[in-house]
């Protein structure tokens, strides 16, 4: 049975979308490794094995391609966030649970990083994924600490917003710290205090 004029070729569909995903996830490791000024489109090309014809063809140029790289990041750390954050178990062990995920420390945070280059957080359009990422994380945060103290697990002298914020905080600067001595250990050493910290203002029966 042949094609009916006009109607997409699946292969050309499966070939275009698989081109448009390496391009994608190239400029999105890039972005991590060398920040948007060495993300060249040379070296997005290279990576992704691509033409110079098929990065011109689904995006208007390198800023439209690096807007998709960090929004697809930004998805991709939220949904993760949001599984380990909606997951079982008092507020405690839910806060816990997002500090002592899985993480690359000495790597630092790829949303987190790309508040460090000036030409990401000149662009508005570029800059919006990261600022709306980091709104979204301190507001879950502080909605699971003010769920944990209206549940008893917490108790009064916890200020949710304040101790979402410091947790952000200290994730951020734990990655820094990892980088800086060239071990994770300072990493963990910064999340396990802020954790003991949250511990304070727990119920006995919640520690």
């Amino acid at each position: 049975m042949t094609r009916p004029e006009g109607a997409p070729d699946g292969r050309a569909s499966a070939t275009a979308s698989s081109a448009v995903e390496r391009l994608i996830e190239s400029t999105r490791e890039l972005l991590w490794e060398r920040g948007y000024v060495g993300t060249s489109p040379k070296a997005i090309l290279q990576r992704a094995n691509a033409g110079q014809g098929s990065m011109y063809h689904h995006f208007s140029g390198k800023p439209d391609l690096a807007l998709a790289a960090i929004r697809r990041t930004a998805e991709e750390m939220r949904a993760e966030v949001a599984r380990l954050l909606d997951g079982p178990g008092t507020a405690l062990d839910r806060v816990g649970a997002y500090l002592r995920r899985e993480r690359d420390a000495l790597r630092g945070c790829p949303v987190g990083r790309l508040t460090q280059d000036p030409d990401v957080m000149a662009d508005p359009a570029l800059r919006a994924p990261v600022d709306e990422t980091f709104d979204w994380l301190r507001g879950r945060l502080t909605e699971v600490l003010a769920e944990g103290r209206v549940r008893g697990e917490l108790d009064a002298g916890l200020n949710p917003e304040a101790t979402a914020a410091s947790v952000v905080a200290v994730v951020q600067g734990g990655y820094v710290l990892a980088r800086a001595a060239g071990t994770p250990a300072a990493f963990d050493q910064a999340v396990t205090g802020v954790l003991g910290l949250i511990e304070g203002h727990a119920a006995a029966g919640n520690r």
